[in-house]
């Protein structure tokens, strides 16, 4: 903005004048920038509410399509210390008796003391393989279960190379790095307190199991058996015995028949009990409910909110007079009020609460048809005179201890949890797939709207990059406007700048000549 200084001759403030005669096109620029501006925010408000839409959508809502959510099961332990069950979809509804014999074990190895050749010190990280009296050699540990006697020896081995300059703390690396062809390594640590090294297998089980090929320098680095052996676990399979057959795990957890038992000590006759999970259907079918809540009561907040005409988006010297909480307090009005009585929350709105009141035929299970809605199931909405107005369209499940509307009456969702499964299974899912069914429809992507979108977020996208050529022009006709009034004032300002230099001239003459 060029500097301007006006008004020097005829004495006007031009500032003024000029500032009242563009003050239209201004307002025009002003209020293009602040319909944009309010746009955004009424962006914000629908992408925060299609987030919580499709959350629903893809979430309990989803789920609850799927007999998974109604398949819950769960299994009961006699002796919680020694077993611990999954229970998946596909159990079976009985009384299991289970013996555990035997846990997996990783084979380890507790090595000998490595000591200096031809004295009792004990060897440390940095002690080399020649004051061991090792020149050069190998170790080598065979991997995989040891054959049965006359059958032939097919296990990998790891072997390690070791010079007379290696210290330990360097063998100990090797070791930790080597491999077999297919990948297989150990675990190895040297206890430098205690001069020992520790060999472990990666996993338990027989087939995870290892051993030593012996040769001096093996024995010299200590990894050698006892006589009797005490210093070396063999890797061993776990073993069980369900309902008199026997099972055996290369870890300490089985997977039979639906069942994910995990044995965490040897036990006998441990009785495991699966049944239905009547609870966790309660619980499915009380998720959707709230989610669902949450969604109607989010729509009716914003529905019926004050839309807040009075409160006109402000101009930046509006602004300059007021404080920042006045100004965050004023915005907050309109943001508040920028979706009430919105059509398209008033139509999902409506939409949602049709299908969730709807009737849905339901096979008993004496075999006989019947159509039920959610209010046979005690889940309904409260009185419409003594509820707050955002919150009319919430259901409420009777017996719902949280719920302080419901708590107090007779919980009949439970009981038809527990007498007729099936029949809760058919109408939850039934309904889920109506009210998911319906959300799609809602959510279709059109030349106004994305995929998964409750609102036309292409028109408003598109709305807004228009405003950015309306403030454009609008500013541009602005500044134009001031131009031509500063160029015609400083034209006059100029005339009279000259009529005020002649008029002296001649008073200078007149006067001189008295």
């Amino acid at each position: 903005m060029p500097i301007r200084i006006t008004g020097m001759n005829s004495g006007l403030d031009t500032e003024s004048i000029i500032t009242a005669l563009t003050s239209t096109k201004k307002s025009k620029w002003d209020t293009a920038v602040s319909d944009q501006k309010k746009l955004s925010w009424k962006q914000d408000k629908w992408k925060e509410l299609n987030k919580k839409v499709v959350s629903f959508y893809n979430g309990a809502l989803s789920n609850m399509r799927f007999s998974t959510a109604y398949t819950k099961k769960t299994t009961t332990v006699s002796n919680a210390n020694a077993a611990s069950v999954v229970t998946g979809d596909g159990a079976m509804d009985a009384t299991q008796t289970l013996s555990i014999k035997n846990l997996a074990k990783s084979a380890y190895l507790t090595g000998q003391e490595v000591k200096l050749a031809g004295s009792n010190t004990k060897a440390t990280n940095e002690t080399t393989m020649e004051e061991l009296g090792i020149t050069s050699g190998t170790l080598s540990f065979k991997i995989g279960k040891a054959p049965e006697d006359g059958e032939e020896d097919t296990r990998e081995v790891i072997s390690v190379d070791v010079a007379a300059g290696d210290k330990i703390e360097e063998v100990l690396s090797k070791l930790r790095s080597a491999k077999t062809e297919s990948g297989t390594s150990l675990n190895f640590n040297y206890d430098e307190k205690n001069a020992r090294f520790y060999v472990s297998s990666k996993e338990a089980g027989a087939d995870a199991s290892f051993d030593i090929v012996e040769n001096d320098t093996m024995a010299a680095l200590g990894f050698s058996k006892k006589a009797d052996g005490s210093n070396y676990i063999e890797g061993s399979d776990a073993t069980i015995v369900l309902n008199g057959e026997t099972y055996t795990s290369k870890s300490n957890t089985f997977e039979i028949n639906g069942l994910t038992i995990t044995a965490n000590e040897v036990a006998e006759n441990i009785t495991l009990t699966t049944k239905q999970d009547t609870s966790g259907i309660y619980d499915n079918i009380k998720n959707m409910i709230k989610e669902y809540n949450d969604l109607m009561k989010e729509f009716a907040k914003l529905y019926n909110a004050d839309a807040a005409k009075k409160y006109k988006m402000l101009t930046d010297d509006e602004k300059d007079a007021m404080s920042d909480k006045e100004v965050e307090a004023w915005e907050d009005k309109i943001k508040d009020g920028l979706l009430s009585k919105d059509e398209t929350i008033g139509t999902i709105r409506s939409a949602m609460r049709d299908m969730m009141n709807s009737s849905i035929e339901v096979t008993l299970k004496d075999g006989s048809k019947k159509s039920l809605s959610l209010a046979a199931f005690g889940i309904s909405t409260g009185s419409y005179f003594t509820t707050d107005e955002d919150e009319r369209d919430v259901l409420h499940i009777d017996g719902d201890k949280d719920d302080t509307t419901s708590s107090g009456n007779t919980d009949l969702l439970s009981g038809f949890i527990s007498s007729d499964p099936q029949m809760v299974q058919e109408f939850f899912s039934t309904l889920a797939k109506n009210v998911y069914s319906k959300l799609s429809d809602l959510m279709k992507g059109t030349q106004y709207s994305s995929s998964f979108t409750i609102y036309e977020d292409k028109l408003m996208a598109s709305q807004y990059s228009a405003y950015n050529t309306k403030i454009s022009k609008a500013q541009e006709a602005y500044e134009a406007a001031q131009d031509k009034y500063y160029k015609q004032f400083s034209k006059m300002e100029t005339a009279l700048s000259k009529v005020n230099s002649t008029s002296g001239s001649l008073s200078s003459f007149f006067g001189g000549g008295s």
